[in-house]
């Protein structure tokens, strides 16, 4: 009971902080020109305010505070040492909320404003760096934030206001979301030199069923496409090891561990053979998505205008 009461009581004075800081707020910046000219008249005039509202205010809020800020001498006043101490806080926090609409600004500027865009590892060697290029053709002074990432957690974070944009597979399908297919990724079968479909050049993935896996963890979008294409043949992979990134896997296959199936390399890797799969059909969708009833700054809406014109020439043929 006792701890019911003190959470309550502290429940009430939160409420209490909460009330008298909104209210004290739209004040702040009322107090300091005061403080700063020591002069209510002149404050007024600097401000554009009435004279008397800011009176009032000066007065109400030493009311709200308890304390006296001012000590009046006729049409000047001067601070207590109350009202010092409160001008010190007031000041940082009217510069830090200074310093952030400044941010805010900058990066809505449709000159040199700040895209956050969050892609596939797959991604990062080649497709991003290429689009990146191309975009600052006509953008060059635009700044991005990028992020490298499986498909889920970059939706997480799309969701929580940390990216702009991403490029994913799957292509998702949420209300929360807006997505858009941009393109299609053939996958391949890729064996160690050695393997015993090593010499040929297309399999049907079905003669894959009694080899070794390696596959990316549960949660990745590839691996959902691999566990999908694996039943399409006919059979449920055996997976001996689960890693968070295409080459590593890669490196595991040369290392005679298992069969992967992947997206085409940046560079080509020695010890493996990349077999093409025609059936069923190896591929993955990749898309550009964005949450839903988010207005654009200016640079978000030209790079994903941008985007969308890529549709079916993002990645190399």
């Amino acid at each position: 009971m006792v701890h019911q009461q003190s959470s309550q009581q502290y429940l009430s004075r939160s409420g209490d902080t909460h009330d008298m800081v909104m209210s004290l707020a739209p004040r702040l910046a009322h107090f300091a020109g005061v403080a700063r000219t020591e002069h209510v008249t002149r404050a007024a005039q600097e401000m554009q305010v009435p004279q008397s509202t800011l009176s009032r205010a000066m007065v109400r809020l030493e009311q709200d505070l308890g304390v006296d800020l001012f000590a009046r001498h006729g049409r000047t006043v001067s601070l207590t040492p109350a009202g010092r101490t409160f001008l010190a806080s007031v000041e940082r926090a009217l510069a830090e909320i200074g310093r952030a609409a400044e941010a805010v600004r900058a990066d809505a500027d449709p000159a040199t404003g700040k895209v956050a865009f969050g892609f596939l590892h797959t991604m990062g060697a080649e497709t991003v760096p290429g689009l990146l290029h191309a975009f600052r053709a006509d953008h060059p002074r635009i700044r991005f934030s990028l992020v490298q990432n499986y498909g889920e957690a970059m939706l997480e974070r799309l969701r929580a206001g940390e990216l702009d944009l991403c490029l994913t597979s799957p292509v998702p399908d949420a209300p929360d979301l807006v997505a858009r297919r941009l393109d299609e990724q053939k996958l391949r079968l890729v064996v160690p030199a050695d393997h015993r479909l090593a010499g040929r050049r297309r399999i049907r993935l079905a003669e894959a069923a009694d080899d070794t896996f390696v596959t990316l963890e549960p949660g990745y979008g590839l691996r959902r496409i691999t566990d999908d294409l694996c039943a399409q043949a006919g059979f449920r992979p055996r997976v001996a090891f689960e890693g968070e990134e295409a080459e590593t896997l890669r490196g595991l296959v040369a290392a005679g561990l298992g069969v992967a199936l992947l997206p085409p390399p940046a560079v080509p890797r020695p010890g493996v053979v990349e077999l093409g799969v025609t059936a069923p059909k190896a591929v993955r969708e990749i898309g550009v998505a964005w949450l839903a009833g988010r207005p654009d700054t200016p640079p978000v809406a030209a790079f994903k205008k941008f985007l969308l014109s890529r549709r079916g020439t993002l990645l190399p043929a």
